[in-house]
């Protein structure tokens, strides 16, 4: 692609930016996993030594705290990921599971940790199919426990603790015992998020914790405290992970999961054997800088580099970033990618492709080429890397996830992103923590007529995720930017899109968190609903794309590197807060 049609391309997209703005359009895209509740500009945070950046303040504090008492980047996250189970308990927990990224500044190494839910041993790949073999309706299949994959994140977070954490165990937990014995100010987003849930006040535990005496939602203002979970919180601080995988909390989460309505299949043998698992970072090039993620059974870091491979063959640098035509390229690359994901990812001993194999460079130049200057795609169709067409059996992702972004006085880095799946989860809870619905990641329909899909239900198994915990590195090998985000399977658009803001353009990360979100997963092109981006939804049209404004809710958290200082910036969409010394 040469400069000048490039840079012709661009001005095209800038006259096209100053048409009227089409009426949106209403195709199938996935909901929310979290509702919107506002949008607040938080100025970008400057630190010389360490950062972090996470989804509440206070658990930006605890980790801040940590950090100061000589603590690793390791035991900063844990603390803060103990923190949000208490103030931020619809997006993830002890209850549920999620994927963390390590650097080790001295040793020049990094790692994957696999905290993901795992089937129980019982179940099969009709879970989530009616008797007559139709495919259940959503909520049908989360609410309950039928939904429910054995917790992971304990397991993981004792894990990587006992290799790279520096104070003792139980020093992590303090902040999050205060906050649940003591109570804490029910947050705006968490009273919306709770009036506006359908089934949370079905279980007793929940209605307890959640509502007044009346039946109501927690007030904003409100103080929650939960007893139950600081109690909990306290044995697994003194007795260890074990505490929590085996004894009187493990047959209370059994027995949670099998009572009904709508029962589970989860054993006391599936929580005492679960394992997290280290497993090496999946990493590529992007121009001079190496990129690093979870691999399967996440397929975060895996699209996000095939996302970055394909835009690799433009010059992006000379586009204006706010141009219809950078957004166009941006929403076609994910379209490809999605498809592929949609199609070859799952738990990586189902599939039947290596993601070395879709990540080759000669193959992604073969998908770049698919990609119109002048023209959408609309639907894109997977690739076959050497095999036969692939299924295209797809589930529905909502995680109501959060995230954590942390870098120590010694260059040691945490991207952690852990999730319960939907808002809230199961709506099942067990000693004020709520359970997971982590198996709906899984494709309802486990084939189609071209096979069987990867991503299909299957005892012991890992279900698909889009959680993106991403490092990314210098030209020179020096650690350059923390970041990831909650979302669901937009995650990966909101990843990688703020990535070419960083690489391509080298925007400030606060500017570029307010920026309007677009892109597209394979579907209509998703334009965040505002009135700044009305303009960019009708360059877009122009260029074919049928395009749907909405609300896009990310919680992005990212630190970048500017010379000798870091740089935190937490997303306006949501309650996060930056800090750092």
């Amino acid at each position: 692609m040469n400069v000048s049609r490039t840079s012709l391309a661009a001005l095209l997209a800038v006259w096209l930016a100053a048409l009227p703005a089409p009426t949106p359009a209403f195709g199938q895209v996935p909901v929310q996993p979290e509702a919107a509740t506002g949008f607040r500009v938080k100025p970008a945070v400057v630190a010389p030594q360490a950062m972090v950046v996470t989804a509440n303040a206070h658990a930006t504090n605890a980790a801040v705290s940590v950090l100061r008492d000589g603590g690793s980047a390791v035991d900063a996250a844990i603390a803060a990921a103990l923190v949000l189970n208490v103030v931020e308990p619809q997006s993830s927990g002890i209850g549920g599971g999620g994927f963390l990224v390590h650097h080790d500044a001295r040793k020049g190494r990094t790692s994957a940790w696999d905290g993901r839910e795992t089937a129980p041993r019982a179940v099969d790949e009709r879970l989530f199919l009616t008797a007559q073999g139709d495919k259940m309706a959503f909520y049908d299949a989360v609410v309950g426990g039928r939904s429910v994959g054995v917790p992971g994140l304990l397991r993981m977070f004792a894990e990587v603790h006992a290799r790279h954490g520096r104070l003792p165990w139980s020093r992590l937990f303090q902040p999050a015992i205060r906050l649940a014995a003591d109570g804490f100010a029910v947050s705006p987003r968490l009273h919306t998020l709770i009036a506006q849930d359908r089934f949370l006040s079905r279980d007793p535990s929940a209605r307890q914790l959640f509502f007044d005496a009346d039946g109501r939602p927690l007030a904003e203002g409100a103080t929650l405290r939960n007893p139950p979970l600081a109690e909990v919180l306290r044995t697994v601080a003194e007795q260890g992970a074990d505490a929590f995988y085996a004894g009187p909390i493990a047959r209370d989460i059994v027995d949670a999961v099998a009572s009904g309505p709508n029962p589970g299949a989860l054993s006391l043998g599936d929580l005492s054997g679960y394992r997290a698992v280290e497993r090496p970072p999946l990493c590529g090039r992007y121009r001079v800088y190496r990129v690093c993620g979870m691999p399967p059974p996440s397929s975060g870091a895996a699209t996000v580099l095939a996302m970055l491979g394909m835009l690799e063959r433009f010059r992006l640098a000379e586009i204006p970033s706010d141009s219809a035509f950078a957004a166009h390229l941006f929403s076609e690359a994910g379209r490809l990618a999605f498809a592929d994901r949609d199609a070859w990812y799952g738990d990586p001993a189902a599939m039947p492709v290596a993601p070395a194999r879709l990540l080759a460079r000669e193959y992604l130049d073969g998908r770049a080429q698919q990609i119109l200057l002048d023209d959408s795609l609309d639907r894109a169709l997977p690739g076959s890397p050497g095999k036969a067409a692939a299924p295209q059996a797809v589930n529905v992702e909502q995680p109501a996830t959060s995230h954590v972004s942390v870098v120590d006085a010694a260059g040691n880095a945490v991207s952690l992103t852990a999730s319960i799946e939907d808002a809230f989860g199961s709506r099942r809870m067990v000693r004020g923590f709520l359970l997971n619905n982590q198996l709906t990641d899984f494709s309802f329909v486990p084939a189609d007529e071209r096979g069987p899909h990867p991503n299909r239900v299957g005892p012991g198994k890992r279900p698909r995720s889009s959680m993106s915990p991403t490092l990314v590195f210098d030209a020179g090998g020096k650690l350059h930017v923390v970041i990831g985000s909650p979302g669901g399977s937009q995650i990966i658009n909101y990843v990688a899109e703020n990535l070419v803001g960083l690489l391509d353009w080298n925007m400030a990360p606060d500017a570029l968190l307010a920026r309007p979100h677009v892109g597209s997963r394979n579907g209509p092109t998703e334009v965040e609903d505002r009135a700044d981006a009305r303009q960019l939804a009708a360059g877009l049209a122009a260029f074919g794309h049928e395009t749907v404004m909405r609300d896009l809710t990310s919680g992005l958290g990212v630190i970048v590197r500017r010379g000798r200082e870091w740089v935190g910036a937490a997303d306006p969409r949501r309650e996060g807060a930056a800090a750092g010394y």
